[in-house]
């Protein structure tokens, strides 16, 4: 049988991928990537970026929603749901083929086709085989559908990004922030959502300021949010679907059901047994700090790990472990602590570090914790006006910052310098320190005073004046 040797094969040309590949590449290794579909993965495929150009879209819907208001006569009318689509296939393509001709300029070669183990450095493309000194696992995650009865009649994120018309009515089942970004987001175009999660409260791995004013803006906004609902059953054929739950049915038929309770591993088809590599329960695959395998010469970077599952980890874990391997750069890793994250919702949210629950548990009494509720300026003249809200998670007798929580306009923009401060060890004095631009939203993390007691600071960042509906 045919066989070709690499210094390192990629399984997998989503981010990780290709960053892996592609410094490995830089440092003048022989290169394979093994990729079936497009390459980019999910964050470019089915994931962050057309998500994104969606967000985009249902923010101009509510800038158009809001203009009145301001004395700008304009008025709503039906989403043009096939000419955005249209538009942002049409973006995503042109990364395709960015990515075809990136790869092919840095002499790596894309190997089309699934691979399989059949030895520890050794995998199977299409009946030819192919060895590595060094193999990384990089195929991500997909959605998880519920195996119940008529779970068939729903449709993943992946679906979603296959309607090619804009359901009327939409039922999004879970509570995470796949759940909740689609969910606002078909909102905020024009349809008919309810949310329904197990959970007791939306996004409940994140701080329960979050969960708490994410809810009721949802809410303010027309979105049915069932929380505590444990779905049993999907009924009816598509376009009539019934939802049932162990507490009754959710009222009235769907257009579509979009399943968002989780993603899992990417693991099945690798036969990575054939390496003696075990897989964690879930189907994650174990590593070290250095992205390393149990098995030598085999390694695993993003989703597939069960680490954190955001695109610029799988990055900068690729990148890294190829600096290490090949860029005499023994100690290159990822520091997993303080990273950064973002869920575009509307509006949306900013996190990093430790929740206030988290922190209380690791430094017990030396937590000061700041927050505020406010109405931001953006939204001073507008029909309606989501909540912005603001936490600060301060440890030590420093009061060191170890968490920033926002939800609000421009939450998404603003954490990205705070997160630099808090990697540099910032504390409240060095914030206090720093004069606000004014008049922004921004600034009321630089301008809180009194530690949280219990009452939210309910004023509105730009006049002072409180808000008491978020009191």
């Amino acid at each position: 049988m045919k066989q070709q040797h690499y210094d390192l094969i990629a399984i997998g040309g989503g981010s990780g991928g290709l960053a892996v590949a592609e410094q490995a590449a830089m440092l003048g290794r022989r290169v394979a990537i093994v990729e079936s579909k497009r390459l980019g993965g999910t964050c470019v495929n089915n994931g962050c970026v057309p998500k994104k150009v969606m967000w985009y879209a249902a923010s101009l819907a509510h800038a158009v929603d809001d203009a009145s208001g301001f004395g700008i006569p304009a008025r709503r009318g039906v989403t043009d749901w096939q000419a955005l689509v249209n538009g942002r296939d049409g973006y995503i393509e042109n990364i395709n083929g960015y990515w075809d001709g990136h790869v092919a300029e840095h002499g790596i070669d894309h190997i089309d086709g699934h691979a399989r183990f059949v030895a520890p450095r050794t995998v199977e493309v299409n009946g030819v085989r192919y060895t590595a000194d060094h193999i990384v696992i990089a195929t991500g995650s997909e959605p998880i559908v519920p195996a119940l009865p008529g779970a068939e009649l729903g449709i993943t994120s992946d679906g979603f990004f296959d309607l090619q018309e804009q359901p009327g009515r939409v039922a999004v089942i879970g509570g995470g922030y796949i759940a909740v970004e689609l969910g606002s987001m078909l909102h905020t175009l024009g349809s008919e959502v309810s949310l329904v999660a197990l959970e007791d409260r939306l996004l409940e791995r994140f701080d329960p300021m979050i969960s708490r004013v994410m809810e009721r803006n949802l809410r303010s906004e027309g979105v049915r949010v069932e929380t505590g609902r444990q779905v049993t059953s999907l009924s009816g054929q598509p376009g009539r679907i019934g939802v049932q739950c162990v507490n009754g049915t959710i009222e009235g038929q769907f257009d579509t059901v979009i399943w968002a309770v989780g993603r899992r591993p990417n693991t099945q088809g690798l036969d990575v047994q054939a390496t003696g590599l075990e897989l964690l329960p879930g189907g994650a695959i174990p590593v070290n700090e250095f992205e390393d395998t149990a098995v030598p010469g085999i390694h695993a970077i993003g989703d597939v790990t069960g680490k954190l599952p955001l695109t610029p980890v799988a990055i900068a874990a690729g990148r890294r472990l190829a600096e290490r391997l090949f860029g005499q750069r023994p100690d290159s890793r990822v520091d997993y602590d303080n990273i950064p994250s973002v869920v575009f919702s509307h509006p949306p949210i900013g996190t990093v570090g430790m929740d206030e629950a988290e922190a209380r548990r690791r430094h017990g009494d030396t937590v000061t914790v700041y927050s505020s509720e406010f109405t931001p300026m953006r939204h001073a003249l507008s029909p309606h006006s989501p909540v912005t809200a603001m936490k600060l998670v301060c440890v030590g007798d420093e009061q060191r910052v170890a968490g920033i929580h926002v939800i609000g306009e421009g939450a998404d923009e603003m954490l990205q310098g705070f997160a630099v401060a808090m990697k540099l060890g910032a504390t409240k004095a060095d914030l206090d320190r720093t004069i606000a631009i004014h008049p922004t939203s921004a600034e009321e993390l630089v301008t809180m005073k009194q530690p949280d007691a219990g009452q939210e600071d309910c004023r509105d960042v730009d006049t002072g004046l409180e808000w008491q509906e978020a009191c």
